[in-house]
């Protein structure tokens, strides 16, 4: 029961992350500052977003609720929170503030963190490591789409 109780809790925190972040992004993918830019002819649809995202934080939450029960250290934690705040804050950078170089210094940053917990997580997670899959593939994409919008706008 334990473990539920932390996924759940994983689950809030993270939901709650993409909430401030989507909140903070002044009209975001529908803006018109961003609809004019020239983008990625790999960006997808705006739906698959959502749907991504709602997936990889599902994902993330159960990793993070196995995570921490066999590894609960200060580095985690530390690493978890500064995760967070560098997935909230793109937000603000990029839609925002239109800080197309520093968000995409924020996400690479935001990317090594989340390959960290994959490669270098706690050795009792080999398995649960791969819900992080899908986060890191997105990452990927996303640092491609806003290396993209810098070097062509």
């Amino acid at each position: 029961m334990k473990i539920t109780k932390a996924i759940f809790l994983f689950l809030l925190i993270n939901f709650g992350g993409l909430a401030i972040g989507s909140w903070l992004m002044n009209g975001g993918p529908t803006s018109l500052w961003y609809t004019t830019l020239n983008q990625a002819p790999w960006t997808p649809p705006g739906i698959v977003f959502g749907i991504a995202w709602t997936t990889i934080m599902v994902l993330f939450s159960i990793y993070l609720g196995i995570l921490f029960q066999d590894e609960n250290t200060k580095k985690n934690k530390i690493l978890y929170g500064i995760q967070i705040i560098l997935n909230v804050s793109w937000n603000f950078l990029f839609f925002n503030q239109h800080l197309v170089l520093l968000a995409l210094i924020n996400i690479l940053f935001l990317t090594a963190i989340v390959f960290y917990f994959f490669f270098k997580g706690s050795k009792k997670t080999t398995k649960v490591k791969y819900l992080l899959l899908p986060y890191m593939i997105w990452l990927c994409i996303a640092n491609s789409l806003n290396l993209y919008i810098l070097i062509h706008n």
